[in-house]
C-alpha cells in the first residue's frame, strides 16, 4: 500500500508540474504578444501554486510577473521583484528594475541601496547611475517645489478610464484634443470601443473639448471626422498653429502581432477631419514611431522612435523636416536628451522650448517631465527637470503650454490605487503664478514727520513708468516686475528730492522691498551727519566719505538748487580763531564737492564759528533727554549742565550744515 501511495503522490506531483509548465507557457505567449494585462494575472496565479521548496521556479515566475507589472506601470511590480530577489533569480537587471520600482513608490533609501547593489556588478550602467542620483536628490526636490498650481480637470477625466496627452488645437488655445480609453459609444457608427488585451481597457480614441462663450471648457466629445477607428489605438496628437493640420499616433492592433506604431496626418476641412494618411519617416517600415510634436515653424516634427538605427536605447526622441507625407533630414536629438531608457512624449511650446518625459534622466520616479532649450550651436541642449509638483513618483507626461507660458495641461498616473492592474492616467491643469514683487515704504521730512501727498516716481529699464501719491501717513506701495532695474525719486512741495535704486534681477521668490525716503526742507538748514575733521584742523577724515557721498547725492537729485555750506564750532577758544577754522572746514567740503563734479557756482562756503549755537528741537530732545525743546546751546546754558552733558552739548554745536539758497539754478 505504501508503494502505491507514494506512486500516486509522485504521479500527482508530475501532473501538477506539467500543468504549471503549461500555464507558464501560455503566460509567456501572452507576454511575448504584448498582452501584459493578461500575462500579469496569469503569472500571479501561477506563482501561488508553486511550492515554496521550488525556489528556482518561484524566482523565475516572480521575475516574469514583475516584468509584466512594470511594463504596464503597476506599483505591484515592487513586491514581485522583491520575491525574485528573495529566491535569487539570476537576471542581471533584477536589482536595477527593483530599484526603479522602489523609487517609483517613493522608497528612496531602499531604492538607493538596490541601485548600489546593481552598480557593484555594473559600474558603468548610466541609467542606474542616474537612478541612484535621483534617489539621493529626491528629498531636496521635495523641499524645493516650483511655483505651480496643479488641479485635476474633472471634466476631462472619466471614472476608471485613462485620459492622456492633451494638446491645444491651435495657437488660440480655445480647444483641447486628448486621448481617452473610455467606453463611449460613437453615435454615428453606433459602436463602442473594443477592449485591448494589452492593458484590459478600451482602445484609445481622440476626444475634443472646446471653450464656450464664457471661457469655460465644455464636455468632451469624440473628435469629428475620419480620424478615430474601432480597431486601433489613436493618441498623442499635435496641431499646426493655424489648427488645420493634425499629426497623431496610431497603434495598429490587428494588422499583425508585431505591427509597428505609425504617425498619421489629417487635414481639416468643412468642420471635420479628413481621412488620415500615413507619414513616412524611416525606410525600414518595421520601426515604430509615435508621439508627434510640431515646432512653431510648422515644418519641424519631433517624434519618438523605437528600434531606429543609431539610437541610444529603447525609445528616443528624433526630429526631421515635413515634406508632404514624408519626414526628411531625420536626426536623433543626441545624448543630452536621449538615454538607454525611454524618452517619450515630446511637446514644443510656442516659444520653442522642448518638453518631454524620461525614465532614464535623474527623476523622482517613473516617467518625469523635463524641458530642454536648444543652444546657439544647434547641436547641444540645456536640459533640466520640471521638478515638483509637475513630477511625481508615477508617470508624468504629455505636456501642453499656452502661448504666454503661464498655463496648460499634462497627464499623470499619480495618486493611484494599487488595486488597478494599470494605473489610470488623468489630465491635470496647471497654472504658473509669477514671482510677485513690490516696493513699499514711507516718505518723511528729515525730522521723521510723515509727508502726505508726496510723490514717488519709479522708472524701470523695461520702459515702466509709475507715479503714486503717498497716503496721509506718508506710506506708499508699488508693484514691480521681475528682472528689472528701477530708479525711484521722491518729491514733496517745499522739500528736497531724493533718489534711490533697486533691482528685481536674479530673485527667484516673492519679495517686498522696503524703501523709505527722508526729505530735507528747502527752508531750513540741514545738519550733515558723518562729516569729520582732524582735531583743531580743517582736513576731512576718511570717516567723512559716507556723509560727503550723501551730500553729493542730494545735489545730483536736485540739480536746480544752490546751497550755502556752513561749518560751526563750540565756544572753546576765541571767536576769531573759531570763525577762521570753521570757514576753512566749510571750504574743505566745497572743494571735495567740486572735485566730485559739482559746479562751483552752486556752492558757497561760510564759517560761523560759535556765533550760531543749536536750538534744540524735538529730534534732538528725543536723542538727548536732558535737553528740552527750545533750549539754546549757548556757552552760558552749557555751563549749567553736568560735565558729561557739557561735552555732549559742545559736540552738538560742532557741526556742518547746508541750506538751500536758490531753486532755479540752470532754469533761466
Amino acid at each position: 500500500m505504501k508503494k502505491i501511495f507514494f506512486l500516486i503522490i509522485i504521479l500527482l506531483t508530475v501532473l501538477s508540474s506539467c500543468s504549471i509548465q503549461k500555464r507558464i507557457k501560455k503566460a509567456d505567449d501572452k507576454f511575448a504578444y504584448g498582452e501584459y494585462y493578461q500575462a500579469a494575472n496569469m503569472y500571479r496565479s501561477i506563482y501561488r501554486r508553486i511550492s515554496a521548496k521550488d525556489k528556482n521556479l518561484r524566482g523565475a515566475v516572480a521575475f516574469k510577473q514583475a516584468e509584466a507589472y512594470r511594463l504596464i506601470n503597476n506599483p505591484r511590480a515592487e513586491l514581485a521583484y522583491q520575491n525574485a530577489v528573495r529566491y535569487k533569480y539570476p537576471d542581471s537587471l533584477l536589482y536595477f528594475h527593483y530599484a526603479e520600482m522602489l523609487r517609483m513608490n517613493g522608497k528612496y533609501a531602499e531604492s538607493a541601496q538596490n541601485y548600489r547593489e546593481f552598480l557593484n556588478a555594473n559600474p558603468d550602467f548610466l541609467p542606474a547611475q542616474n537612478g541612484l542620483e535621483a534617489a539621493q536628490l529626491a528629498a531636496d526636490w521635495s523641499a524645493k517645489p516650483t511655483r505651480i498650481k496643479i488641479t485635476p480637470v474633472a471634466l476631462f477625466n472619466v471614472q476608471r478610464a485613462t485620459n492622456f496627452c492633451p494638446a491645444f488645437t491651435s495657437s488660440a488655445a480655445d480647444a483641447v484634443v486628448f486621448s481617452s480609453m473610455r467606453q463611449e459609444r460613437d453615435k454615428k457608427a453606433n459602436k463602442k470601443a473594443k477592449i485591448s488585451s494589452v492593458n484590459g481597457m478600451p482602445f484609445s480614441r481622440l476626444f475634443i473639448s472646446k471653450k464656450n462663450s464664457k471661457g469655460d471648457w465644455e464636455k468632451p466629445e469624440l473628435l469629428e471626422g475620419a480620424v478615430n477607428t474601432f480597431n486601433d489605438d489613436n493618441g498623442a496628437a499635435c496641431f499646426t498653429s493655424d489648427g488645420k493640420t493634425m499629426y497623431f499616433t496610431r497603434a495598429q492592433q490587428f494588422a499583425s502581432a508585431d505591427a509597428p506604431a505609425i504617425i498619421m496626418v489629417s487635414q481639416r476641412g468643412g468642420g471635420e477631419w479628413g481621412d488620415p494618411q500615413k507619414l513616412t519617416i524611416f525606410e525600414d517600415s518595421t520601426i515604430s514611431v509615435g508621439h508627434p510634436a510640431i515646432a512653431p515653424d510648422n515644418e519641424t516634427l519631433y517624434f519618438v522612435a523605437d528600434g531606429a538605427p543609431k539610437g541610444f536605447g529603447n525609445k528616443d526622441i528624433w526630429r526631421g523636416k515635413i515634406d508632404g507625407t514624408e519626414v526628411k533630414y531625420v536626426e536623433n536629438l543626441g545624448s543630452q536628451i536621449n538615454t538607454a531608457q525611454n524618452e517619450m512624449f515630446p511637446a514644443v511650446a510656442p516659444d520653442g522650448t522642448l518638453y518631454f518625459s524620461s525614465n532614464g534622466l535623474p527623476g523622482i520616479g517613473g516617467l518625469d517631465l523635463f524641458k530642454a532649450v536648444e543652444n546657439a550651436d544647434s547641436s547641444t541642449w540645456t536640459v533640466e527637470t520640471m521638478g515638483l509638483p509637475f513630477n511625481s513618483r508615477n508617470d508624468d507626461f504629455g505636456m501642453t503650454v499656452s502661448r504666454d507660458g503661464l498655463a496648460g495641461f499634462f497627464s499623470s498616473s499619480r495618486t493611484q490605487s494599487t488595486s488597478l492592474i494599470t494605473p489610470l492616467d488623468r489630465i491635470y491643469g496647471w497654472t504658473l503664478s509669477e514671482i510677485a514683487f513690490a516696493v513699499e515704504g514711507k516718505v518723511t521730512d528729515d525730522t521723521g514727520v510723515p509727508l502726505g501727498e508726496a510723490t514717488v516716481r519709479m522708472v524701470g529699464n523695461d520702459g515702466a513708468n509709475a507715479r503714486v501719491k503717498t497716503k496721509k501717513d506718508g506710506t506708499y506701495r508699488i508693484r514691480l516686475s521681475k528682472n528689472v532695474n528701477y530708479v525711484m525719486l521722491a518729491t514733496a512741495r517745499g522739500h528736497l528730492n531724493q533718489k534711490q535704486e533697486l533691482t528685481t534681477a536674479d530673485i527667484d521668490k516673492d519679495k517686498v522691498f522696503n524703501v523709505d525716503f527722508s526729505l530735507g526742507s528747502i527752508f531750513k538748514s540741514v545738519t550733515l551727519d558723518n562729516i569729520f575733521y582732524e582735531f583743531a584742523k580743517w582736513n576731512l577724515t576718511p570717516d567723512s566719505e559716507t556723509g560727503l557721498k550723501y551730500l553729493i547725492g542730494i545735489l545730483e537729485d536736485n540739480p536746480n538748487i544752490t546751497i550755502e555750506l556752513s561749518a560751526h564750532t563750540d565756544y572753546v577758544g576765541d571767536n576769531r580763531s573759531n570763525i577762521e577754522l570753521s570757514a576753512k572746514r566749510a571750504q574743505s567740503v566745497v572743494d571735495y564737492l567740486i572735485k566730485a563734479g559739482i559746479s562751483h557756482e552752486r556752492l558757497t562756503a561760510v564759517g560761523y564759528g560759535e556765533e550760531r549755537p543749536v536750538i534744540a528741537d524735538d529730534t534732538i530732545c528725543k536723542k538727548y533727554p536732558f535737553l528740552h525743546e527750545g533750549d539754546v546751546l549757548t556757552e552760558e546754558f552749557i555751563h549749567t549742565l553736568t560735565p558729561d552733558n557739557q561735552q555732549i552739548a559742545n559736540q552738538i554745536n560742532r557741526r556742518t550744515e547746508f541750506k538751500v539758497t536758490s531753486t532755479t539754478y540752470g532754469l533761466y
